[in-house]
Formats: structure tokens, C-alpha cells, sequence
């Protein structure tokens, strides 16, 4: 308890003195100055604390205390403070009170938000509308519609603006395509994007989908929302060709009716980010498989795995039947496979034991099929040993070292090596099968490639140079990225081509000798021109002096052609990945935005559009970021360099967090986010229809 006590008393003349006069401070000396504190029954047996004194002065003095720190004291006595107990419970009503009234006027905002975005009474306005968007006229090869003006050019003096720029189109909807949509500046290009669907896809979760842990409007993102930032326009089609010489691309579409209707669309740059589709390899009866490419693939596997336990559950069903419809069997184990295998064993595991007969989940089985030494072959060699035991401990089959044969209705064939070494066909029982065994391309690029000839020798995807324009098209005109596309290795063929044009005029280039001090210079233009081969060109005395295998101190022809092949086939192809897809999309965004600032300048010089790349930009180089993967109420990491994490919970909670930065907008996020409290509360969805 606090109580008055007189401290200290100074008088006119600097003498100092203890009193124990009244709290009265009439009973002081006229010219005397009284100090008051307040202390407390702890700091009259410890000198550890000291509160600070309250002065109060009748004669002004050099050494008082401030008169900010002048405090007047009455003399009636303190009140008794609360409890710490009646303290505490006072304070948390506080606490409790204020947050309510925060939620509360949080909600009534909210509310009062929403009721502004309700409009009863709209304004309508005659809009003008060109004749050439309304009625197109005709040309090209084929003598169709060219849809030279968009019927929206002129909703706005924003849009019309955007008329007098460049014509940028962009095939796909894709995380290439959208990569370089928000990285563009609006004022730079005419924009339209070109896709069959109106929506971008975010595929590392689709798998998720499948099972009902996310719903799939949580994995979508209207793509007008994303074109609109940058005050371009989109168009519902497919890209069928593409006719390099008069600069159109042949567009296909339904009708009202039904009825194909084909139309051109002309640009000035063309980027191609049509993705890729699954890879058959040859095996029969794919028609029995499911894929997992879209939103409309999940929707479909989710319905046939509710189909078959609801059908497993009739009394009708056999035992072996059941053991049949309750077989489901992934080929393919890449990260799409072995995602798939897990959230599909969460399901079996965490909901179906709650809601169906137990003796479902005694016959339920999952089997991987991939045709490797091990699963997600592409990681770190410890990640897949992880993989593999945890698999081995869910009881999910993985048939390693395995080959599909052929899928029929009811079963699946395949090959598979025994310890001899000899190959030995299998069948297995199945309702169900997921085909997911890598991509090839599209129909659109096969046609396209089949256009450029000799340039495109790639059979699995669009070759571009370094720039990602590609190859054999008009330099400077078109790009391709993402899965659809590959970056050309061929250092070897560049390399020789520059030293027969820089050496032809002094003699036969193949009696060339290069010396280190060349080398060097060689290999920078090298990394220049081919930053994929940065990693494989560090230690240049190392590579000359193991390639001067005659020791004359020079690089012969033959010794530099040894030398570049070696490093030719260490180079692989970019993986199709999302990660990939996206750095692309980013690269051409900025490099777009760097062209149109440069082209003012370029054209006074009359520098030519095709060589505008290389001068203002540098080439495209991928950084591999690392990879992850979802395994069952577990995650695995490869970060590269030999660097990897796995682990439990803490890893699933650090693979949703990765997504969900990578999430494309804030309402994806929120979506995300309420699935996975949903799931957490009452489970995943079990409905089909």
C-alpha cells in the first residue's frame, strides 16, 4: 500500500534536513521547499528501487528539479488499490469488450462495403463501335475474317490509346503466359490473349483437387481480371496455325450453333504458351486411363472415386469385384504420380475409415508404376529413398523398374525385370488408373514446327535460341515458353559457325590453333550467348590443358570440337516445369518493356527489329529454385546442389506456405486458406456428380 512521506526539505540559505512534521504543509517554515514521494512499503527496507521525487518549490533554485516534473500533492490519504486477481479480470473484460466492439465494427463495414457494390439503377450510353470490328474484312491464305480491330478498342480513351501500339498476342493462359501479362508495362503494347479456357490453372495443386481437400474455384483465376491490368483484351479459341510471312494466326471456335468458325488475328510479336499434353508412349488402351491436365480432369477422377466406393459398398458386389474397384493404380512416378498417390491415401486413411464400412479400408490398395529405378527420379537420390519408405510404410505399392504394356477395363499389363534380369509380364486388377508418364507436344505444335522445316529438328517441343525466339521464324517476331518449348544446346554447331565466318579470310578455319588468351575470350562469348553451359566453363586452364592432349600450348580444331561436344552433352533440356514456365514469362516481360523504351532510338539508326533482343537485353538463364513435393501428411524438399530437407507436419505446413505465396492473387490465397480450415474441421467432401 502507497503512502505520503515527506522526504526532504531545502531552505533559502542550500541547507538540507529530514522532517517528520505534519503532511501538513502549513507547519513548514515560510521560506522553506518541501519534497514529497511517494514510496512504498518495499522500498523502506531496499534500496534497489527509488521512485522519483515531486518537488515542490515556493523560490526558484538552479538545482530543483524541472518544473515539467512538478507534481502537487493533497494531503488526503491514497485510495486502496484492487487485488491482482480483480486487476487481471478487469483488465481482460477490457480486452474482450474492445475486440468485440472491433469485430463488430468490422462486420457492420463490411456490410456497408457490400451494399455499395449492389448497383439497382445503372447508367447505359450510346457506345461507339468500329464497322471493322462489327464486320472484318477478309484476307490471308485462306480468305478469312481478320479481326483487325477489337470490339472493345473503344469502350474507353484508355483503350483507344492502346490502338496506335505495337500488337502483341499471346497464345495460352498458362503460368508463362500470365507470368509475362503482369510483368508488361500497360503502356507499351496492344495486348490480346488467346485461349481455349478463361481461366488461369494453378497445377501444382491440382492433385488436392482430386480428393476434395481444395475445391477446384479455389485453383482458378478468371484470366480477364489478369488481362484487364494491363488494358488488353481476350479471345475464347484455339490456335490452329500460324502464317510467319503475312504475321497472322489462324484462330477456331464454336458457334451458338455448334458450327466451327475460323478466323486471323494479326501481331506484331507472337508468344506461344500452349503447354504441352500427356505423352502416350505408344501404349494401347489410354481411353481406360485418366488424366490430370485441368480443372475438368480432377473434377472427373473425383466422381469415379466416389463412384467406385459407393459401388464397392453394395451387397450386390462380389469380394473380388470389390478388391477390383478398390484397386487404383498411378503410372508415372514423377511429382504429379506421387502427389496424386498421396492425397488419394489421405483420403482412404483419414475419411474413408469414418464414414464407410471398415472392411473397405482392409481391401482398398494403391500401387505406383514407374518405369525407373526410383520414384521422383529427377530429385535428390535421398529425397526418393524418403519417398519410397514412407510409401512402404502407407502400404502403397511401388512397382519400380516397370514398364505399362497395355490398360484394359478391368486390368492393367505390364513388363517388369526380375533378378536375373529377365522380362516377366504382370497383370494387375484396377478400377481405376491415372496416367501421368511426361508431356509431348500439342497439334498446334507439331504444325507449327512442321512450317519452319529444317530448323525445328526437336520432336517434343518448339527449339528457341537463348533469346526464346524461335528457331526459323522471322528474328524478332515470335517467342515460344513454357512447356511447349525448349532452349537449343547445340553449342558445338554456334561455335564453329562464328570461328569459319571470323577466320574463312585468313585461311581453312579447321588449321586453326587457339591459343589460352583466345580460349578464354572463346568461352566468355560462350557464356554470353549460352548461359546454361555458365555452369560447365569454370575452370578454363583445367578444360585447355585437358584438351590439349598434344601439349603444343594451342587448341587444335579437333581438340576444340572434343571439347565443346563434351560440354554439349552434359547440357539437358529445361525441365516443363511451372517454375520454368514462369521465369520465362517474367524474362520476355522485361525484356518487352526494355524493347519498346529502345525502339524510338533503334529506328533512327535503322537498326533492324530482329537484332533489338541481344542489344537490349540480356539472354534468358534458368535458376532452378528447387523442387517439392507432397507425400502423405509428409514433404520433401530438393533445394539442388545437393542440398535437401524432408520431414513430417512442419514440412506439409512449409509446402502449403510455398504455394500460397506463389498463388496468383489475394483472393486464391483467402480460397486456399478457408479449404484447408474446412478440411481440418469437417473433413473432405465425399460427393460425386
Amino acid at each position: 500500500m502507497l503512502r505520503l512521506q515527506p522526504v526532504a526539505c531545502t531552505t533559502r540559505f542550500g541547507l538540507s534536513c529530514l522532517s517528520r512534521t505534519s503532511r501538513n504543509p502549513a507547519f513548514l517554515p515560510k521560506h522553506r521547499s518541501i519534497v514529497y514521494g511517494f514510496t512504498s512499503a518495499r522500498s523502506l527496507h531496499s534500496n534497489r528501487w527509488r521512485p522519483q521525487p515531486a518537488l515542490v518549490s515556493q523560490t526558484p533554485s538552479s538545482h530543483l528539479l524541472p518544473r515539467q516534473n512538478i507534481r502537487f500533492v493533497s494531503g488526503k490519504p491514497l485510495p486502496r488499490t484492487q487485488s491482482r486477481a480483480l486487476n487481471f479480470i478487469y483488465r481482460s473484460a477490457a480486452w474482450f469488450g474492445g475486440s468485440i466492439a472491433i469485430l463488430g465494427l468490422g462486420v457492420v463495414g463490411f456490410f456497408i462495403y457490400d451494399a455499395s457494390t449492389y448497383r439497382e439503377d445503372p447508367s447505359f450510353k450510346d457506345i461507339q463501335v468500329s464497322k471493322l470490328a462489327l464486320s472484318p474484312r477478309r484476307g490471308g491464305p485462306k480468305n478469312l475474317p481478320i479481326a483487325e480491330v477489337q470490339i472493345d478498342d473503344n469502350d474507353d480513351m484508355e483503350m483507344e490509346d492502346q490502338t496506335s501500339k505495337p500488337r502483341l498476342v499471346v497464345l495460352g493462359s498458362g503460368w508463362g503466359s500470365v507470368a509475362l501479362i503482369k510483368t508488361l508495362n500497360p503502356d507499351n503494347y496492344h495486348v490480346t490473349l488467346v485461349s481455349p479456357t478463361n481461366y488461369f490453372l494453378f497445377t501444382p495443386m491440382l492433385p488436392s483437387a482430386t480428393v476434395g481437400t481444395l475445391e477446384y474455384r479455389s485453383l482458378v483465376e478468371p484470366i480477364r481480371r489478369i488481362v484487364h491490368k494491363v488494358r488488353g483484351h481476350f479471345i475464347r479459341a484455339t490456335a490452329e496455325n500460324v502464317e510467319f510471312s503475312e504475321k497472322l494466326v489462324e484462330l477456331s471456335q464454336k458457334d451458338p450453333a455448334g458450327n466451327e468458325v475460323r478466323f486471323y488475328l494479326p501481331y506484331d510479336k507472337l508468344v506461344i504458351g500452349v503447354g504441352s499434353t500427356t505423352n502416350p508412349h505408344g501404349v494401347k488402351g489410354l481411353e481406360n486411363c485418366h488424366f490430370l491436365k485441368d480443372i475438368d480432369d480432377a473434377h472427373q477422377i473425383r466422381n469415379q472415386i466416389m463412384t467406385n466406393l459407393e459401388s464397392a459398398c453394395l451387397p450386390t458386389t462380389s469380394d473380388e469385384e470389390r478388391k477390383r474397384l478398390l484397386s487404383f493404380v498411378v503410372s508415372g512416378g514423377g511429382p504429379t504420380g506421387v502427389e496424386f498417390a498421396a492425397e488419394l491415401f489421405d483420403l482412404l486413411n483419414e475419411d474413408l475409415t469414418e464414414y464407410f464400412p471398415k472392411i473397405l479400408r482392409n481391401e482398398i490398395s494403391v500401387h505406383l508404376i514407374q518405369s525407373r529405378g526410383h520414384i521422383l527420379n529427377t530429385y535428390d537420390e535421398a529425397v526418393s529413398r524418403y519417398a519410397e519408405d514412407r510409401f512402404a510404410r502407407d502400404q502403397v505399392e511401388v512397382l519400380t523398374n516397370s514398364r505399362v504394356k497395355e490398360v484394359r477395363p478391368d486390368k492393367i499389363l505390364f513388363t517388369q525385370k526380375d533378378e536375373n534380369g529377365a522380362t516377366i509380364t504382370k497383370e494387375l486388377p484396377m478400377g481405376f488408373c491415372l496416367w501421368s508418364t511426361g508431356v509431348s507436344q500439342t497439334e498446334f505444335c507439331q504444325r507449327v514446327a512442321a512450317a519452319l522445316g529444317s530448323a525445328q529438328t526437336n520432336r517434343h517441343a518448339l527449339e528457341t535460341d537463348t533469346h526464346l525466339r524461335l528457331c526459323g521464324a522471322p528474328l524478332g517476331d515470335v517467342y515460344a515458353i513454357g512447356d511447349c518449348s525448349t532452349v537449343q544446346n547445340n553449342i558445338a554447331d554456334h561455335v564453329f559457325t562464328y570461328l569459319r565466318s571470323m577466320t574463312w579470310e585468313k585461311g581453312d578455319p579447321e588449321s586453326m590453333h587457339l591459343t589460352f588468351s583466345e580460349w578464354r575470350d572463346l568461352a566468355q562469348k560462350v557464356r554470353r550467348r549460352f548461359p546454361q553451359a555458365a555452369e560447365h566453363l569454370k575452370r578454363l586452364d583445367r578444360l585447355f590443358a585437358t584438351f590439349d592432349k598434344d601439349k603444343s600450348g594451342t587448341l587444335e580444331f579437333g581438340e576444340l570440337r572434343e571439347l565443346l561436344m563434351q560440354i554439349d552433352s552434359k547440357l539437358t533440356s529445361l525441365p516443363a516445369t511451372a517454375q520454368r514456365a514462369h521465369q520465362q514469362g517474367k524474362y520476355l516481360g522485361h525484356k518487352f518493356n526494355k524493347i519498346a523504351q529502345a525502339l524510338p532510338g533503334m529506328a533512327v539508326n535503322e537498326v533492324r527489329d530482329g537484332a533489338i533482343d541481344e542489344a537490349v537485353y540480356k539472354p534468358f538463364e534458368y535458376h532452378h529454385l528447387g523442387s517439392l513435393a507432397y507425400i502423405g501428411n509428409s514433404a520433401v524438399f530438393d533445394l539442388g546442389r545437393g542440398w535437401s530437407l524432408t520431414g513430417g507436419l512442419w514440412a506439409v505446413y512449409a509446402w502449403r506456405s510455398v504455394y500460397f505465396a506463389q498463388s496468383v492473387s489475394l483472393r486464391t490465397r483467402i480460397l486456399l486458406a478457408m479449404d484447408w480450415a474446412k478440411r481440418a474441421l469437417f473433413g473432405r467432401d465425399l460427393m460425386s456428380w
